[in-house]
């Protein structure tokens, strides 16, 4: 469902600033460079900020080292953040020093720990460390409503009122879940429903063999916030890139559903946006 005022205007410019920049750098000097670290089921993605918080690098590398929203490969997680750390300053000409990073709602008490030592054993000083949805507010700057993050492994949800987060949720659904059913539907491996799913011109196509897990992932959705008057949800993490998934998810809880032109950055930048020189 496309959003017919400048909700999203923010956001889309953010992000296309920093799809610019993950393909050419902007290398005038900054005194401060800020990193917001995702970890994500499918990408690991590294956003770059100068002092004035505007994108000037990116890079994202394929990765399955978390699972259900935890860290189940520690070890690799940490090589491949400093493996695209060292990549971007490279490409920068200095040290990126502070990051921040974040996690799906309700997990800080099991899986904060990890997340920060991966963070700080790839070089970096981590500075924040906070929930998906409330990290994606930071770009979306949403005021009321659901911010739903259907990442690889997990479906996060954070209720905002008057700006303010009042709730937030976490359930196993995700895109790995989507690449399952194609992998079973097309007689396909994983990696390959995986690749399959990502392509845009095949989603007209899949969107009937994906209902049944949309549909899951809206009743959700519903469940969590039939406590709450939520008028509009907003959709954001790499799955929701999926043509037409909104348009299901409306249907199926009966609320406005929207999302921004590329779900996929919109988390990691607002991880980024949240980084500053304090360390945790």
């Amino acid at each position: 469902m496309a959003k017919i005022n400048s909700t999203f205007q923010y956001c889309d410019q953010l992000v296309r600033d920093f799809e610019e920049v993950i393909k050419k750098p902007i290398l005038r000097k900054s005194s401060v460079y800020y990193t917001g670290v995702d970890l994500g089921t499918a990408y690991i993605v590294l956003a770059v900020l100068d002092e004035n918080y505007q994108p000037v690098a990116g890079a994202y590398r394929y990765a399955s080292v978390v699972k259900d929203g935890m860290v189940v490969d520690y070890i690799g997680a940490m090589r491949i953040v400093r493996e695209l750390k060292q990549e971007l300053e490279q490409k920068l000409g200095t040290e990126l020093v502070y990051a921040a990073a974040a996690l799906p709602p309700g997990t800080f008490t099991l899986d904060s720990g990890a997340i920060k030592h991966v963070v700080e054993g790839a070089g970096f000083e981590i500075t924040s460390l906070l929930d998906e949805p409330t990290a994606a507010n930071a770009v979306l700057k949403i005021q009321d409503g659901a911010i739903v993050d259907i990442g690889g492994g997990t479906t996060g949800i954070a209720i905002l009122k008057d700006g303010k987060v009042i709730y937030v949720a976490d359930e196993p659904t995700g895109g790995t879940h989507f690449s399952l059913v194609i992998s079973g539907a097309y007689k396909m491996s994983f990696d390959d429903a995986d690749q399959y799913k990502r392509d845009l011109k095949n989603h007209r196509e899949l969107m009937p063999v994906l209902r049944p897990v949309i549909e899951k992932v809206s009743s959700i959705i519903s469940r969590h916030v039939a406590e709450y008057q939520v008028k509009e949800i907003y959709l954001v993490g790499g799955t929701c890139c999926l043509a037409g998934i909104e348009d299901i998810i409306a249907k199926q809880t009966n609320i406005p559903t929207y999302k921004p032109q590329n779900p996929m950055f919109v988390t990691p930048l607002g991880i980024a946006l949240n980084c500053t020189q304090e360390i945790l």
